[in-house]
């Protein structure tokens, strides 16, 4: 048995529901359910109020013996590039600049007390937020692996590109990937559990299952539990299954 939360986009409110739906969920069920880990698939920061609060809840769940794990989510590798080089967008990729609107930078650094001023050059900008960023939270995401396999299932926060097998996969597809993992129907490995693309809600695709119901979009945190092959949503403590498509 595994629990596993989606991308969270800096809302440490809806976090926390999701660990409340589990714990509900671990006292309903019992005896497996106590030893089951949670998996959490990255995006921690950007786009919510309160990135900085969520890295502090999982640094101190994981130091007071939780057994939560968390993959790396590219908003999370994007967040530490910026603190630590400046750099705001990624080589090769047609992306907006981390502190646009649409990625959602600018109310990370908010949540650290950093606010850009009007006329302020990013470097000057870069050098506060270098200040403002705890050491702990950037070595906390360096330290996050980009892949969890157990259980037949591959947790991983954008997917892996079809063909390859895990440990020969690109950093950039397993942070990035979209179109060729998405629109692939065959099997792969095992069932790859991921976020990045949002869907309404956590959605299985048979060779895939898909957590990211969009809470960076103002949609609700959804949590779920895989158990004998099974996969359910938890609201409340109440399992609904997912039925694969």
């Amino acid at each position: 048995m595994i629990y596993a939360i989606g991308d969270i986009h800096g809302h440490l409110d809806k976090l926390k529901l999701a660990h409340e739906a589990i714990e509900a969920d671990r006292a309903r069920v019992a005896g497996a359910a106590q030893r089951a880990p949670v998996v959490h698939i990255g995006d921690l920061v950007d786009r919510g109020p309160d990135a900085r609060g969520v890295i502090e809840y999982l640094m101190e769940g994981i130091a007071a013996g939780r057994d939560w794990l968390v993959v790396r989510g590219n908003h999370d590798q994007m967040f530490v590039n910026f603190v630590r080089t400046g750099v705001g967008t990624v080589e090769g990729r047609k992306t907006p600049h981390w502190l646009s609107d649409v990625m959602g930078g600018s109310e990370t650094m908010q949540s650290y007390g950093v606010k850009r001023r009007f006329t302020e050059r990013q470097g000057s900008f870069q050098r506060r937020a270098r200040v403002a960023v705890p050491e702990a939270h950037l070595a906390f995401i360096e330290g996050m692996p980009l892949w969890y396999k157990a259980e037949g299932m591959i947790f991983v926060h954008a997917g892996i590109r079809p063909g390859f097998p895990l440990e020969a996969q690109d950093d950039a597809d397993l942070l990035w990937i979209r179109d060729e993992f998405l629109w692939h129907h065959g099997p792969h490995e095992a069932v790859v559990v991921h976020g990045h693309t949002p869907v309404d809600e956590p959605t299985h695709y048979r060779n895939r299952v898909n957590l990211d119901s969009g809470a960076g979009w103002g949609n609700p945190l959804v949590p779920v539990v895989f158990e004998d092959g099974e996969c359910f949503t938890l609201t409340g403590g109440i399992r609904a299954p997912i039925l694969s498509l």
